[in-house]
């Protein structure tokens, strides 16, 4: 009788740590994958469902670029040397995955679609996309110089945006790949609901954290819309691309992530 009334809890035990033993291996695998890091130790890395943990990185990342910026204006260097520095950290921690995406992405377009997907497989960097990677690296450079006292607020929440925008982009397009090996996020993908809960929890506990320190409604409301702003840029910057490119794929995914959290620098630097 006993073992009748402790079965369905041991179930539901079993159940529990499948789960968080999943998730710990695919934030393991996401943390590799995402990353110049070292692995974490004894973790054995799952890669099945890494996108669902990339936001949360993105803003643990922002964060670190942040606080790196900080750390040397306050030992009194240059603010436009602290810029070039905060930036250079994201791309050393990222290995640059994200501006080679963007790069590539953007000689696919420019290239017309029967060349699309061979100007994208295409090592060497066209002219549209070394335009690209110069023209956001600037856009992003003043947005810093302008958010300078702020950038421990927005610039991990932006970078949180631009990967948030990928779980939109997995969700609405088929995956293409001209690569015989690739991560296809679609293979293993449990829907939108599922693959951005623990983003939407993040999310839900930074906006409550930041309703409580506001200081004013003003700043309360601007906080707000923003929060729309990189809802809206989330999901219409992939649409685009997709409509565009007819699909997504990992250099589809780290362009939409460059142009969202640069698009969210911009609209910060405008509002705040």
């Amino acid at each position: 009788m006993f073992f009748l009334l402790i079965y369905p809890i041991n179930l539901v035990l079993i159940k529990i740590y499948l789960i968080i033993n999943y998730l710990i291996k695919n934030f393991a695998g996401s943390w590799i994958f995402y990353t110049t890091f070292p692995k974490i130790p004894l973790i054995n890395p799952e890669f099945r469902n890494i996108a669902q943990f990339a936001p949360p990185l993105g803003f643990f990342i922002g964060t670190i670029q942040s606080y790196i910026f900080i750390f040397l204006i306050a030992n009194s260097w240059p603010i436009f040397s602290s810029v070039l520095i905060c930036l250079a950290s994201g791309y050393l921690i990222t290995g640059g995955l994200h501006l080679d995406g963007l790069m590539d992405t953007f000689d696919g377009i420019f290239a017309g679609k029967k060349k699309r997907l061979k100007a994208m497989k295409d090592s060497k960097v066209g002219s549209f996309g070394v335009q690209s990677l110069v023209f956001i690296t600037l856009i992003q450079i003043a947005c810093i110089l302008k958010i300078q006292n702020q950038i421990a607020i927005v610039l991990p929440i932006c970078l949180f945006w631009g990967r948030f925008s990928n779980l939109f982009f997995i969700e609405k397009f088929k995956y293409i790949s001209y690569k015989k090996k690739s991560i296809s996020h679609k293979k293993f993908w449990k829907g939108f609901k599922k693959e951005s809960l623990i983003s939407i929890i993040f999310l839900v506990i930074f906006i409550t954290y930041r309703v409580f320190l506001s200081s004013s409604n003003a700043i309360l409301i601007k906080f707000l819309f923003l929060i729309l702003i990189g809802i809206f840029l989330s999901y219409s910057i992939p649409k685009i691309l997709g409509n565009e490119i007819g699909g997504f794929n990992g250099d589809a995914c780290g362009a939409s992530v460059v142009l969202v959290e640069t698009t969210m620098l911009f609209m910060h630097s405008i509002l705040l």
